[in-house]
């Protein structure tokens, strides 16, 4: 489903992806460990073609996604939540999950706000606050949220857990575990 050959991706001259392979098939659930630097957030942003590769490539579904501009990597079904959640402040809950579905042209946008609601009923209780009020767990429940509205069909989460709770960091795993069940690799 998607696959890194030979990945080498720079910083300006620091050499930050060195041979970077890694397969992933439909319906897996993989983690990426590794030590601060080790190159878990380069590999994310490489595969959302946020960063480009000198060497290698990034493919999903038989097709070369090195060179596709992000949006085009989205509207394909790879969706990025990353590092530090990234909502938009100043938008509702409900702004900020139609900003994931604004590549979607099709009628099932209500359904899977529903779905959102359903893994995430705290977020449906904060439809109409403001994200940036929000605390730090309904921001990640938001984000993960947001990407989903895209109907990916990879979810790709840059350390979904980071600064939680120890209760709301395993409720985000069981809703991992859950979106992993409905079909999301």
């Amino acid at each position: 489903m998607l696959a890194l050959d030979r990945l080498e991706v720079y910083y300006g001259e620091i050499h930050a992806l060195k041979g970077v392979s890694l397969e992933v098939r439909e319906s897996e659930i993989v983690a990426l460990l590794g030590n601060n630097g080790a190159g878990k957030t380069t590999t994310l942003k490489t595969i959302s073609g946020l960063l480009a590769p000198r060497q290698g490539r990034v493919t999903f579904e038989d097709a070369t996604l090195t060179g596709v501009a992000p949006h085009a990597i989205v509207a394909r079904g790879i969706a990025h939540v990353p590092e530090g959640r990234r909502i938009f402040n100043r938008l509702t809950v409900r702004e900020n999950l139609l900003m994931g579905a604004y590549l979607r042209r099709d009628a099932g946008i209500t359904a899977d706000l529903d779905r959102v609601f359903a893994l995430f009923p705290r977020l449906h209780e904060r439809i109409t606050q403001v994200a940036g009020t929000l605390s730090g767990g309904e921001q990640q429940m938001l984000a993960i949220g947001r990407a989903l509205m895209a109907k990916p069909k990879v979810l790709l989460l840059d350390e979904p857990s980071m600064g939680l709770a120890p209760v709301l960091v395993e409720q985000i795993f069981e809703t991992i575990a859950e979106v992993n069940r409905q079909g999301t690799t």
